[in-house]
């Protein structure tokens, strides 16, 4: 049983690092991103300055609605006002749109809470990983996760949303059968373990087509 203990609180460690490693790789991203855009908007201007002294005004209007486009893109990224978990959720997202699998997200969380915000990236990252992992095993046209994480009077609702095979799983002992094999299960231990300790709420809900995780946590 200790060696049992022992062996998750080495998972439990390495997963903790891996979420600070991604949250500073992501930062660094940002940085390296906005350096390019003011090293880009620069020639952009230049490129503009051009057209008009040509009287170009169509090649204006197409460059501004090229340069519209890009910062339509820019701004899906994820911005939930709480840094470590924006890192998580963008990292997730990035890595599930690799694996073409569409993302809808809302997410709103206050930058100061009483939960951790390691307790909170362990939650979310491993939402994402079991909601990734049930996707891969769609055709692409039928993924989808849904995300949504806000405040609710005074606790923080999260809510995960994926489509699964159509069958509806089973549960054993009240928990839902893991199909992932051995090392999942600490997934949903670890999150259970979370929510208890934080005299959370967790619910999760099977039906034909889609699978619902919704948690709670005081914030007061």
């Amino acid at each position: 049983m200790r060696f049992l203990a022992k062996k998750i609180e080495k998972q439990i460690g390495a997963y903790q690092s891996e979420l600070i490693e991604t949250h500073y790789r992501e930062v660094e991203n940002m940085y390296r991103q906005i350096r390019g855009w003011r090293h880009d908007y620069r020639n952009h201007i230049q490129t503009m300055k051009a057209y008009a002294a040509a009287g170009d005004l169509p090649a204006i209007q197409r460059y501004l609605d090229l340069l519209d486009n890009d910062l339509t893109t820019v701004d899906t990224v994820i911005k939930t006002g709480n840094p470590m978990t924006d890192a998580i959720l963008n990292s997730k997202i990035s890595l599930a749109k690799s694996r073409h699998i569409p993302v809808v997200a809302d997410a709103h969380i206050p930058v100061k809470l009483k939960s951790s915000e390691i307790d909170l990236c362990c939650i979310i990252g491993n939402l994402f990983d079991n909601a990734i992992e049930a996707s891969m095993k769609l055709p692409e046209e039928k993924r989808l996760i849904r995300v949504y994480m806000d405040m609710k009077n005074t606790q923080l609702y999260i809510s995960f949303t994926n489509f699964t095979a159509g069958k509806k799983m089973e549960k054993q002992g009240g928990l839902f059968r893991s199909t992932k094999g051995e090392g999942h299960g600490l997934g949903l231990v670890r999150i259970d373990a979370i929510v208890e300790r934080l005299d959370g709420y967790l619910s999760r809900n099977s039906e034909d087509g889609a699978f619902t995780t919704e948690i709670l946590l005081p914030q007061v």
